[in-house]
């Protein structure tokens, strides 16, 4: 079982970037160019690795190597995304994990990359590649290649013994729960659960109970042998089950038009552990998001480009205004729901001028985002 975050510091430690390995100080993976880029690097790490894992770190500054860190990435769908631009994809995830003196929020990003044996393309045009287009790995850059180029195996020694630097033992796994428990989390009700003698599962949140059922906000979860954060949320409400084989979330969002707010079932992810040391993740969007009249929503959409334009103009919003605001991110996310799909580009811009604006508008924004990645790519 490999620690995640023993891998990422063999990866720095010892390798420049190469033909099996990338460094990001982020990615924008929310933007179109963004996504060009970040499918160009998978595709050339694919091909030139055709026999063994690849992989990119997010987080990380470029010159000294310094872990700065990025946002949570949960986006459960992303093998959906490379599916629909790559021919011949590779299996892909994205991991967040967490690293110590990080703030609040803030994790590694690892992306591995198992080719599937054949040689990966562009499906279609995105940004400024063109659909057929073939990328390679020579040293650190990611370059396009003729079509009919040889895969050829030959980081498979230097993959493997970085793997085998980063293999988990119990002192690690005793040491990231005494850390989650009283560390990390000494203010959050705490639990832990063993699952097949090998798996340890770490969850904190605030509790309520509504109905006879027991909520958690302010929710984080980690799977501490592999050093992985599974689930982190500063806004939502989630479910916690499980079992002797399985645990189980339900994750729910509040969305609404103004105050009259309520809670969706938004994903229901599943984590079944064998006894042969694997485990499978199974994630089903069970998202069913509610439906207004048109002509209402046309008006709350043209309120918010206004307030958006008299930030922009720098302009001073009314107390009803500056309300109004706290609800936007919620509103462009139903519009985006209900079939307007140019509120895309508002979100976008909007992300751009609330960054500085208002911290709390910002992160509910981020929020809706990651939200509408999942309905998307579903």
């Amino acid at each position: 079982m490999i620690n995640k975050r023993l891998l990422i510091k063999n990866l720095l430690a010892h390798n420049d970037e190469n033909s099996f390995y990338d460094k990001k100080r982020f990615i924008a993976i929310g933007e179109k160019e963004g996504k060009a880029k970040f499918l160009k690097h998978v595709c050339a790490l694919a091909n030139s690795n055709p026999m063994n894992n690849s992989f990119i770190v997010i987080g990380v500054e470029d010159e000294d190597n310094k872990i700065v860190g990025v946002d949570f990435f949960d986006d459960s769908k992303i093998q959906n995304f490379v599916n629909a631009y790559l021919e011949n994809p590779p299996l892909i995830s994205y991991e967040n994990i967490p690293f110590p003196n990080l703030p609040e929020g803030k994790v590694v990003g690892l992306v591995t990359i198992k080719s599937n044996g054949k040689v990966c393309a562009l499906r279609k045009n995105i940004w400024k590649y063109y659909g057929g287009m073939v990328f390679f790995r020579e040293g650190s850059i990611s370059m396009p290649k003729a079509f009919d180029i040889e895969l050829k195996d030959i980081n498979a020694e230097a993959v493997s013994n970085i793997e085998l630097h980063a293999r988990n033992n119990i002192e690690l796994t005793l040491d990231g729960v005494i850390d989650f428990i009283n560390n990390r989390h000494k203010d959050l009700e705490s639990h832990y659960k063993v699952f097949k003698e090998q798996f340890v599962v770490c969850w904190a949140g605030n509790t309520k109970i509504v109905k006879d059922e027991l909520y958690y906000s302010r929710v984080d979860i980690e799977l501490i042998n592999e050093q992985v954060k599974l689930f982190y949320s500063t806004l939502d409400e989630v479910m916690i089950a499980y079992n002797d084989h399985s645990f189980t979330t339900i994750e729910y969002v509040k969305l609404g038009l103004g105050k009259k707010q309520k809670y969706f079932p938004l994903e229901k992810v599943v984590i079944t552990f064998s006894e042969n040391g694997t485990y499978q993740m199974q994630s089903n969007l069970i998202f069913e998001p509610p439906q207004y009249d048109k002509k209402t929503l046309y008006h709350i959409l043209n309120a918010n480009n206004s307030l958006l334009q008299k930030i922009e103009n720098k302009i001073s919003l009314s107390p009803s205004e500056k309300i109004d605001l706290k609800y936007l991110p919620d509103t462009y996310l139903i519009c985006y729901l209900n079939e307007f799909e140019e509120v895309k580009q508002s979100m976008e811009r909007a992300q751009r001028l609330l960054k500085g604006y208002d911290k709390s508008s910002y992160q509910k924004l981020k929020e809706a985002q990651r939200i509408l990645r999942k309905v998307k790519y579903n």
